[in-house]
């Protein structure tokens, strides 16, 4: 119950849910110093799995207004209605790839709501490539939140299976 006018969050401002199906690993566990060290900020990958006959797509794990998509496609951020501000970059080192294998379907400023479409990206051609598909999610502020919670070490369902929770 909110005491004296404070706003009580719903569940979806209080969960961020995966926003690509696969396995969910601790951020320290991606093989990439930049994502590992929390250098940009704290969070989960998930190591896309079980392809979707439509496609692999990146949907938006909570509701907010999308504050950067990468001229290459391979990265999005957003700016949380709670205030956090996420990133979600799509393999590593994928930049390289100059756009190839991505398609955003958003655009800066726009509003989105979780489970909403993202990205579409091509899983197998950055592996042809020879690239990681770790999928990673990072929250940039992650300080103004000390009752974050990430989970990781299971299979998550897109748009299903909470991997984080604000306290």
């Amino acid at each position: 119950m909110p005491f004296f006018g404070q706003k009580e969050q719903n569940k979806t401002e209080r969960e961020l849910k995966a926003f690509v199906s696969g396995r969910v690993i601790p951020v320290e566990k991606v093989d990439d110093p930049v994502f590992s060290t929390k250098m940009l900020g704290d969070g989960v990958a998930i190591l896309p799995e079980g392809g979707p006959p439509e496609g692999w797509t990146i949907t938006a794990p909570g509701d907010g207004e999308i504050a950067m998509v990468a001229d290459t496609g391979h990265a999005v951020g957003m700016r949380l209605d709670n205030g956090a501000e996420l990133l979600i970059h799509i393999g590593r080192d994928t930049i390289a790839l100059e756009g190839k294998g991505f398609t955003p379907l958003v655009h800066q400023g726009q509003r989105v709501r979780a489970g909403e479409l993202l990205v579409k990206f091509d899983r197998d051609l950055i592996e042809e490539k020879g690239y990681a598909t770790d999928c990673i999610m990072l929250i940039a502020n992650r300080d103004e939140f000390p009752g974050l919670r990430f989970m990781s070490g299971m299979d998550a369902v897109q748009n299903e299976t909470a991997i984080g929770r604000f306290g």
